[in-house]
């Protein structure tokens, strides 16, 4: 994934559109997965994980690269 691309956040429930979104940025955050680490929160075990800023329905989002799909062919 890179600046421009066009990507399209993953779907994690039944909602069938596709939201699509162009890349601006690329930078490093931490994010804490509760489904996965539980709802105690300690940053230190944590690394930081690259993050898309996107520009999507006339708003700036930082969403997880790993939540989002490259779809431009």
């Amino acid at each position: 994934m890179k600046v421009g691309d066009v990507v399209a956040l993953k779907v994690h429930s039944s909602d069938s559109r596709k939201r699509t979104g162009v890349v601006v940025d690329i930078i490093q955050k931490k994010c804490w997965r509760t489904t996965q680490r539980g709802r105690h929160v300690d940053w230190s075990k944590v690394d930081p994980e690259p993050h898309a800023t996107m520009m999507f329905e006339n708003k700036l989002l930082t969403l997880p690269v790993l939540d989002l799909d490259v779809i431009n062919d």
